[in-house]
């Protein structure tokens, strides 16, 4: 009797199969759970801008040593925290049709966020922005370490809310309402624009004693309040938030199907009571999709765009913000508005006297500088 012979290594077919098989089920499971999906696109996106900040901070050692450290490329995507840059460029764009060579990056980031906060709700905040990310992670540690986070009271919460909302018409004010062509083109190409990036890093690596007190403040009311930074004092999120109101996309509750469980208000990371509302048209929403995956009955809490449309799956609506975000950057790319025209000679002299006069930018006011310089 001839035994089988289980050394026998398994056919090729076989194993392609059962690898193609346990990856469609994976991405079956992944469908299903929504907030595992929404985690990794914030993991991805975190990763990136960790990668993009190593690369910058060795692009800046190496003009500031001189070229004796490893030589690094400026990464484009830094420019994607000078937002102030960027309201000035997008004016700038709109008044003369022309996306400036200094950070062109900056404006079409800009751009996409603008265009998500239009179509897809704050969801820049809940899928993509870091500080988003470390938000929300530092309000869960809370959780952890005291059961709870602290909930101010409404005659409170509502004067801090519109703190953001403050700082944000500060400078609408100061640069949609003030600064005409010849000014938006004085900053643009001005010495401290130039190198806003670089001193936007030196800002950190050469932290003041002030601003590391102010920090540390900030990540301890994280900690004890939820979504602190978020809720009260980011202009960015108020802006999204103003255009998030004109967004078609909306959580939707069937009234017909809702037990009343009251999960998705408990479990809405913005203390939006969404149990009490057809369509959540709140500025405060960030599209993370919290309550619609909670909700215990099919149906009932969902995105769409209209009450009566189709839903919009977590999973699909998290991949159509990373899909909007790779089309944006790779048409600028092929358009040749992703790199700037600042040359690395250029950088390197700038870097060099990087702490003279011209390169500040008090009060608001740029120093009158050498346009051929």
């Amino acid at each position: 009797m001839l035994l089988p012979n289980y050394s026998s290594p398994v056919p090729e077919k076989v194993r392609n199969f059962k690898f193609i098989s346990l990856i469609s089920n994976y991405i079956q499971n992944l469908k299903s759970d929504g907030q595992k999906v929404r985690l990794y696109i914030q993991a991805g996106f975190l990763l990136l801008i960790l990668w993009i900040g190593y690369e910058f901070y060795g692009f800046v050692q190496y003009h500031q040593t001189g070229g004796e450290t490893p030589y690094f490329t400026r990464p484009p995507g830094v420019e994607g925290f000078l937002p102030v840059s960027a309201l000035i460029s997008l004016k700038y764009w709109i008044l003369t049709g022309v996306i400036n060579d200094i950070h062109p990056s900056g404006l079409i980031i800009f751009v996409i966020i603008l265009i998500l906060g239009i179509f897809l709700k704050k969801s820049f905040c809940a899928w993509v922005c870091p500080v988003g990310l470390i938000s929300e992670s530092l309000w869960q540690l809370g959780t952890k370490i005291f059961k709870k986070n602290i909930r101010l009271w409404k005659w409170l919460d509502y004067p801090l809310r519109s703190l953001k909302y403050l700082i944000l018409l500060f400078f609408l004010y100061a640069i949609l309402w003030q600064m005409d062509v010849l000014a938006l083109g004085q900053f643009i190409y001005s010495p401290y624009n130039k190198v806003a990036d670089i001193k936007m890093l030196m800002f950190f690596t050469d932290i003041s004693e002030f601003a590391l007190w102010t920090l540390i403040i900030l990540v301890v009311l994280s900690v004890i309040i939820k979504n602190f930074w978020c809720r009260y004092l980011c202009p960015y999120g108020a802006l999204l938030g103003f255009l998030s109101m004109f967004s078609p996309v909306k959580v939707t509750r069937n009234e017909e199907t809702c037990t009343d469980c009251q999960k998705c208000t408990k479990v809405c990371p913005h203390l939006i009571k969404v149990h009490t509302h057809n369509r959540v048209i709140s500025d405060e929403c960030t599209g993370c999709a919290l309550c619609v995956d909670v909700c215990p009955e099919e149906n009932t809490l969902e995105f769409k765009v209209t009450k009566k449309s189709k839903p919009i799956p977590t999973w699909a609506f998290g991949l159509t913000v990373v899909l909007i975000f790779f089309l944006g950057t790779t048409l600028a790319r092929f358009s040749g508005h992703w790199q700037n025209s600042i040359t690395d000679q250029e950088y390197q002299r700038r870097v060099q006297e990087i702490h003279k006069p011209v390169y500040d930018h008090n009060r608001g006011e740029v120093p009158e500088y050498d346009k051929d310089n």
